[in-house]
């Protein structure tokens, strides 16, 4: 083989071998920042991994927030009006939360099927509802109506 051809093809395969190291460094690192989002049914039907960071939300059941006394400490219920489940949050909760609206919990659950929520967002305004959360309602209706049926 001709020198200058093997100096250029030595070149190519190294700049082959350095993106490829790239591009893996780079789907490892978001595989890594990835949080799924779950509803209250795909977690109470074990959808949802244990001690993963993810992300959970729904409507937040009337009468169910109870707050520790002595320290930030919260506990409530989300539902998709199918299934409820438990979340847990040590912390300054949203002005805009409260009960019967919209909320998105970022956090890991737990073996006993407690969400202990790292952060807790609730929707902005009367009307916006999170993507995430209505994708969640509406195929938790759906669920519901078959097995209804």
């Amino acid at each position: 083989m001709h020198p200058v051809r093997r100096k250029r093809l030595v070149a190519l395969f190294s700049i082959l071998i350095i993106l490829g190291l790239a591009v893996g460094l780079i789907l490892y690192a978001l595989q890594q920042n990835i949080n799924l989002f779950y509803g209250p049914t795909q977690v109470a039907q074990g959808e949802a991994p244990q001690n993963i960071t993810i992300r959970v939300g729904g409507m937040v059941v009337e009468n169910s927030v109870q707050r520790d006394q002595t320290s930030l400490a919260v506990r409530f219920e989300v539902t998709d009006f199918v299934h409820n489940i438990a979340i847990e949050y040590d912390g300054i909760l949203p002005d805009l939360f409260r009960e019967g609206q919209g909320i998105v919990a970022q956090g890991k659950l737990n073996e006993n099927g407690i969400f202990i929520a790292q952060e807790v967002l609730a929707k902005h305004d009367e009307k916006y509802m999170s993507p995430e959360v209505s994708e969640a309602l509406e195929s938790a209706k759906s669920y519901s109506t078959t097995l209804v049926e």
